[in-house]
């Protein structure tokens, strides 16, 4: 395959948003191969078959990770450096609950590049009007909604209805999934109470792990704009894999790679 068609193929699966990575020797043996990973397949050589393995692993690992890197690995004819570069869909925000906070949490994940699929049962809060920028309204009881909805690695879900018939069905349906985050607002109180009725219904606690809530990061949040901020900010954490504190006691790197990489 000529190098054209290789970033062809990651342009389809950008536009199609489908998960791609483009692996590329760019030290040692073979300077100038190329592997493609997509989700079922690979197109291309790196070095033997072992190697090319290798790379595909380590390509899928980067791409969940979201992080693009120069890889080093150990061959017999010496050490080959390999530039994997991903291309992670754009994250999808999937909102339960058409309440007031789901309006600027909506505007406000849009603005970094999430599509927004908003869900409620009440027709009356679930309208373009009230979420003129939301990608897609679904009007639906969780249950359905999660049946039409296509849940991914790349999904992060906020559930934001006080009224158990709605978010524990919800929350059931959503640990079920490989979203990653979940959240659901209330009291510490109210989530857990809320976890002993999903241990009685089933849910066991490594699922229950994944559950962000109560939701967002503790800056005191109390209008609608800054519960929204709080919320997105710890999807943004989770989404980099990290803790969300305070930069002046973080350790290490501050910034992600890109911005690093400018500095």
């Amino acid at each position: 395959m000529s190098t054209a068609s290789f970033y062809d193929q990651v342009r389809q699966a950008v536009a199609a948003r489908i998960p791609v990575a483009l692996a590329t020797v760019v030290g040692g043996e073979g300077v100038g191969a190329k592997l493609l990973v997509l989700p079922n397949e690979t197109q291309g050589r790196i070095g033997s078959d072992a190697l090319s393995w290798q790379v595909e692993e380590t390509a899928r690992t980067l791409l969940a990770d979201e992080q693009s890197e120069t890889v080093t690995f150990d061959q017999d004819g010496g050490p080959i450096d390999v530039f994997i570069e991903v291309f992670p869909p754009s994250p999808t925000l999937l909102i339960f609950g058409a309440v007031h906070v789901a309006q600027p949490l909506t505007r406000f994940a849009k603005q970094l590049g999430f599509r927004v699929v908003v869900t409620d049962a009440r027709r009356v809060l679930a309208t373009p009007e009230r979420f003129p920028e939301a990608d897609e309204i679904v009007v639906a009881w969780p249950d359905d909604a999660l049946a039409q909805i296509e849940v991914t690695p790349s999904t992060f879900i906020a559930i934001l209805t006080h009224d158990p018939k709605f978010d524990e069905p919800a929350l059931t349906g959503a640990l079920a999934t490989e979203a990653r985050y979940i959240g659901a607002v209330g009291s510490r109180k109210t989530n857990e109470d809320r976890r002993e009725r999903l241990r009685a219904a089933g849910v066991d606690d490594e699922h229950l792990a994944r559950l962000h809530a109560p939701i967002g990061l503790n800056i005191g949040g109390e209008t609608p704009e800054e519960m929204a901020l709080s919320i997105l900010a710890e999807m943004v954490a989770v989404r980099h894999s990290r803790p969300g504190g305070p930069l002046t006691t973080a350790q290490g790197s501050i910034r992600g790679q890109v911005a690093a990489t400018a500095d």
